[in-house]
């Protein structure tokens, strides 16, 4: 359905304007859709008399999820006999396609069909270039190259020179694995040769480049120091190409709202959604706010590149800051894995992966914000709210292991444990949850299955060294 809004406004080109100024415009922009969850109140049982994790669950009629804020009518109390049920169904992601954009008013609607058109010419060029190889070499289905065995790009340190044959070899590695669209695979073994006619570029299935897992970032950064420390050279030369074709990869991959797909060109589902997940908008923020400083590795960078790079940089800040989560009350908390590009409303991944606040992924966004040399009054308030929700929703006293009796993994009460909390928290009530391979949403990690339990990272630690650097950066920008 068309809901009327603002047009969105910006500055004239080459004039500036604050973040603040910008997230307003951004929060006009939104297609601002609803949907339904449930919101309940928290309450912990005792140690060590708890025989649960235990949130009190509350019907609702709904809530409605706008850009920034929810809206709740709590009801009566649920029997007793509900308590620790399946509490819901994970949606699955809706994709960015034609038929949505059109949904948009029409001002908004020429960016966003440029972006699907682009990634769509980008995707079809990738298809080709390796269909056209399988034709040449009779082949039916491409080769698979090897799996990586750990780390296969070195991080930089003191003592690399970079300049050494091994160096270079696995620099050209990397272009020979770069995908036509200008990114790279994930997990793959880059440094035993390069990639032959008739593979695909990656040992994930797709040929399209990927965000995940610090893949594109980690050959960018490796290729920056080659090139910079080999000066200009025939080899240098082929190096700074091949870097300057995928920062061109993640300018191109940026959506209009200022988030970054997992996967680009757009493949569908969740890829196609704005991801925090596993760091990936932060891997990409760090990186080009680096660029566009132009030291070090990348002093080589042309000016007007950084220029660029300083703009995506600034238009990132600004989805990260407009996708903090904002309570009923007016309360920020952290952040999503995953939001919607369109509607910046959070949004599943896979199955087990429901729309809810990440404690992980939130706390690498908050030291990224709390690293900005110069953080702006909204950087600040989204620091201080995010390390009270990290304060307020710790699990203390408890351990997830292997439980003795062979039932698994369980949450065990264990006093003076070092804190923990839970990967997805519920949006409203910062209750604990989890979810099944069959989109079953549970309250409690013991409903779910066995293979789940072990298979996936429900809780972790994370915040805790987030707390520590904002303990000392709070000294230093008070609340305002």
């Amino acid at each position: 359905m068309h809901r009327s809004r603002k047009k969105l406004t910006g500055p004239p080109p080459g004039s500036r304007t604050t973040i603040e100024q910008r997230i307003q415009m951004l929060r006009r922009y939104v297609f601002r859709l609803g949907f339904t969850a449930r919101i309940s109140t928290r309450t912990l049982f005792k140690y060590p008399q708890h025989q649960r994790l235990g949130l009190r669950l509350m019907p609702v009629i709904g809530m409605k999820l706008s850009s920034l804020g929810l809206i709740s009518v709590l009801l009566a109390s649920v029997p007793p006999a509900l308590f620790g049920a399946v509490i819901g169904t994970n949606p699955p992601c809706p994709p960015l396609s034609v038929e949505r954009i059109t949904a948009l008013s029409p001002a908004d609607q020429p960016a966003w069909r440029d972006y699907l058109a682009r990634s769509a010419t980008a995707f079809a060029a990738d298809k080709k270039f390796y269909a056209d190889e399988l034709n040449v070499l009779g082949l039916t289905a491409p080769l698979v190259p090897a799996r990586a065995k750990g780390r296969v790009i070195p991080v930089k340190t003191p003592g690399n020179s970079f300049t050494s044959p091994d160096f270079l070899r696995l620099a050209d590695n990397l272009i020979s694995f770069q995908t036509p669209a200008g990114g790279w695979n994930k997990n793959t073994d880059f440094a035993s040769r390069p990639r032959h006619p008739g593979e695909r570029s990656g040992y994930e299935a797709g040929y399209v480049g990927t965000l995940d897992n610090n893949a594109t970032i980690a050959p960018l950064r490796y290729l920056a120091a080659v090139v910079q420390a080999g000066g200009s050279t025939p080899a240098t030369d082929r190096h700074r190409a091949a870097f300057l074709r995928g920062l061109d990869y993640l300018f191109a991959a940026q959506f209009p709202s200022g988030g970054w797909p997992q996967v680009y060109p757009l493949q569908g589902s969740y890829h196609d959604a704005i991801t925090f997940n596993d760091g990936a908008i932060v891997n990409v923020l760090t990186f080009l706010r680096e660029v566009a400083a132009g030291r070090g590795d990348f002093a080589f960078v042309p000016a007007e590149t950084r220029a660029r790079t300083a703009a995506a940089v600034e238009r990132g800040i600004v989805c990260v800051l407009a996708t903090q989560i904002v309570n009923v009350d007016g309360r920020r908390t952290v952040w999503r894995q995953q939001y919607d590009p369109l509607t910046l409303i959070p949004v599943s991944a896979r199955a087990y992966e429901m729309p809810a606040q990440s404690a992980g992924e939130s706390a690498g966004i908050v030291r990224y914000l709390m690293a900005l040399p110069e953080p702006s009054p909204t950087v600040i308030t989204a620091v201080h709210a995010a390390a009270a929700w990290f304060e307020r929703t710790r699990l203390n006293d408890v351990t997830y292991a292997l439980a003795p009796d062979g039932s698994g993994h369980q949450l065990t009460p264990t006093p003076d444990a070092p804190s923990l909390w839970s990967r997805y928290t519920e949006i409203g009530s910062d209750r604990p949850l989890f979810g099944d391979r069959d989109r079953s949403i549970h309250d409690q990690v013991g409903e779910i299955s066995k293979e789940r339990r072990a298979g996936y990272g429900w809780f972790g630690t994370e915040p805790k060294s987030t707390l520590a650097a904002y303990a000392k950066w709070s000294q230093r920008h008070a609340k305002k």
